[in-house]
């Protein structure tokens, strides 16, 4: 496994599976790999080829309001005939003929991403196939493109498209309300349903082909992995037949499959739409940071693109984003089942979007979740298929000032902050007085409480039924750091402004918080900081990630006489090679692995589960204690060098099991986690980087 840094930007991440055998083939056989066209849809599945979660799909496309996204192709299966009629099967687990039982044995030499597009490698009994997947950016439509490298000057592929219309987060046992009917016509072929999905197109473009309809056959699946989750694990795939391809030696064959139109589906032709997404891709490369143009930075660059979207559901916000001479832009917080959250879409908006050179689209998001303001509060998320957002959070609008804050300190749009001022004022004004959800000042005080019964309103936010499992109501520390900071941003900006008699005012506020922070959050016995005061049971002394956030933000609330002790205590029972542990090691409730059913699962989601996204604001109190100290900065990093070729190839999980081997766990890609890394990667480069 190696990743190698070609020149004109060409990068290159390869598995090599040749002579790979055991648990150490069965590893890598069910590493992820993932593909995403910008809208929120994606295509993805095991580099084997097998299909064993319900989020797997070679189409899942993004669709509007109140569809969205929707698994339209599921499973492709890929077989050669050879002269004497034998069928030898290369892809996928699922056969291509269950009758005629194909010989499939691994034929999988390596896997490989070039610049972050997948490329799969056969050998199939002397015959060397290639393969690559490509979504079209701002398309529903996949191509799997086939090229014959070495062999006889021709062989017949067959491959068999295999389907379940339903929504991507629904049971794989759904069942079909309604029959399949195929359609088709010059080649060209659709699969239609008497539900509200649109119809799936296909064809085959590049080489002489037929699709044979045998009538349409069903068959079991068994999704793996949803079983081990504890949800249903058997379902039906349906398939309307097969494609046979003649194809030549060096002359590629793509099945193309989409659920747009066929004049935008023939407007590229194959290599063309190759082509033009490879420049697209080396474009983003140069706008980038330069230390960011090489190496693992590099990659995470182009991963960092996954996450940047259009919501293609949100029709009338486009429109009005237009109209006021804006985009609508928003970040995916995770792959494969998240949406766009407030929260994570400001943590990760400088690694995503101003660590990339992507500044237009930075402001487009900021005004995008400014324009969303409601009582002083940004959404915390936007469900999926769902035009409204929800609110349930005390932080994201915090996070939304340290997400300016950065834009600001990298293109002094002061344009921009004119603009989002008021909006400002209203937040800090509705803390002030109190809004929703219990959020608003203690004016004895001046922290900044939260809560309300059955809502967790942090990150911290995991809840199973009517139980949450980190209750923090009450006042809590990074919630009171981000409160500080935005205090002290906003006096900035008024002051910029002239608006200084205001200024007085703000500063007072944080004069005041600070004063009541230091005071109440430092623990004396444990020479740390509480994660709650005020909280339903009396102070919280949990040793807990959280208060690194009172050292590493623009303005750090915390004494910088508290910053040492905090910082070791941090390092020593927290910090691991992929990110911080969310509960101490010594607690009662810490849970070291992260796996079962979705009430385990929850269980442990914050009791000790490391969270890669955390890194980022350690590297930030790191420097700040230590601020000579980059080399051992730049060793934090090491660990997700291998990761890369991990969980899903090229980009960052969202959390991993508490010790080691620090298993990756939950979404195989995680737009905070890809950021804060990524990020990290520019600010401890080596000054030659």
């Amino acid at each position: 496994m190696k990743m190698t840094n070609y020149p004109e930007q060409n990068l290159v991440r390869t598995i090599d599976l040749a002579g790979v055998t055991g648990g150490k083939a069965k590893q890598l056989l069910e590493t992820q790999w993932l593909v995403t066209n910008g809208l929120g849809g994606f295509a993805s599945a095991t580099i084997s080829g097998m299909v064993n979660w319900r989020y797997h799909g070679i189409l899942i496309a993004a669709l509007p309001s109140p569809l969205g996204r929707t698994s339209m192709l599921s499973h492709v299966a890929e077989c050669i005939r050879t002269p004497d009629g034998q069928l030898l099967q290369f892809g996928g687990d699922e056969p291509c003929f269950p009758e005629e039982k194909p010989e499939s044995p691994n034929f999988l030499l390596q896997f490989r991403l070039e610049n972050y597009l997948p490329f799969w490698t056969y050998n199939v009994n002397g015959i060397l196939i290639e393969k690559r997947v490509l979504m079209l950016y701002l398309q529903n439509t996949v191509h799997l493109t086939y090229t014959v490298l070495d062999g006889p000057s021709s062989v017949q592929l067959e491959l068999r498209p295999s389907m379940h219309f339903r929504p991507f987060e629904a049971p794989v046992n759904t069942p079909f309300t309604h029959q399949y009917e195929v359609r088709g016509k010059n080649q060209q072929f659709e699969v239609h349903s008497e539900d509200a999905f649109p119809p799936l197109r296909m064809c085959v473009a590049g080489q002489a082909s037929h699709f044979i309809y045998d009538g349409g056959s069903t068959r079991e699946i068994f999704y793996e992995h949803d079983a081990d989750r504890g949800y249903e694990s058997k379902g039906l795939l349906w398939s309307p037949g097969y494609f046979r391809i003649r194809l030549a030696r060096n002359t590629p064959a793509t099945l193309v499959a989409s659920t747009e139109d066929w004049h935008t589906i023939n407007a590229l032709d194959p290599e063309s739409a190759y082509n033009t997404e490879i420049e697209r891709r080396k474009r983003l490369l140069r706008l980038a940071d330069k230390r960011a143009q090489a190496g693992a930075a590099a990659e995470l660059v182009l991963a960092a693109d996954q996450f940047m979207i259009t919501p293609a559901g949100r029709i009338k916000d486009a429109a009005r984003a237009r109209a006021a001479g804006d985009e609508l832009r928003s970040v995916i917080a995770g792959y494969h089942w998240f949406t766009d959250w407030g929260r994570d879409t400001m943590i990760s908006l400088e690694g995503l979007a101003l660590t990339t050179g992507r500044f237009q689209e930075a402001a487009w998001i900021l005004r995008t979740f400014a324009h969303y303001e409601r009582d002083g509060l940004i959404p915390n998320m936007f469900p999926e298929g769902q035009n409204e957002g929800l609110y349930h959070t005390a932080d994201a609008t915090l996070w939304f000032f340290h997400a300016l804050d950065r834009y600001l300190e990298m293109t002094e749009d002061l344009e921009t902050l004119s603009s989002l001022l008021p909006t400002l004022e209203r937040i800090i004004d509705a803390h002030l007085r109190g809004t929703r959800f219990g959020i608003g000042v203690d004016p004895r005080d001046g922290l900044l409480r939260q809560g309300q019964q059955d809502y967790q309103l942090t990150w911290m936010d995991a809840k199973v039924g009517d139980w949450v499992v980190t209750p923090r109501r009450g006042k809590a520390v990074e919630i009171n750091a981000l409160w500080y900071n935005a205090l002290r941003l906003m006096e900035k900006w008024l002051r910029r402004i002239g608006k200084n008699s205001d200024a007085d005012k703000i500063r007072g506020h944080a004069e005041k918080t600070a004063e009541s922070f230091n005071k109440r959050f430092w623990n004396a016995e444990t020479n740390f900081l509480f994660d709650i005061v005020d909280g339903e049971h009396g102070n919280d002394a949990a040793l807990r990630p959280n208060q690194i956030l009172a050292i590493s933000l623009t303005h750090p609330v915390l004494a910088q006489e508290k910053w040492e002790p905090v910082l070791k205590v941090v390092r020593e029972k927290l910090l691991t090679p992929v990110g911080l542990r969310s509960l101490g090691p010594d607690h009662p409730d810490f849970k070291p692995k992260y796996f079962g059913d979705l009430r385990s699962r929850d269980a442990a989601y914050h009791q000790g589960t490391v969270w890669a996204w955390l890194i980022g604001p350690f590297i930030d109190a790191w420097l700040r204690v230590y601020p000579k100290d980059q080399p051992a900065a730049r060793k934090f990093l090491d660990g997700f060098i291998p990761h890369l070729n991990e969980g899903c190839v090229g980009s960052i999980n969202e959390i991993f099991d508490a010790e080691p081997p620090y298993t990756p766990r939950g979404c195989i890609a995680q737009a905070w986690s890809v950021a804060e890394v990524l990020r990290s990667f520019v600010k401890v480069a080596s000054p030659k980087s």
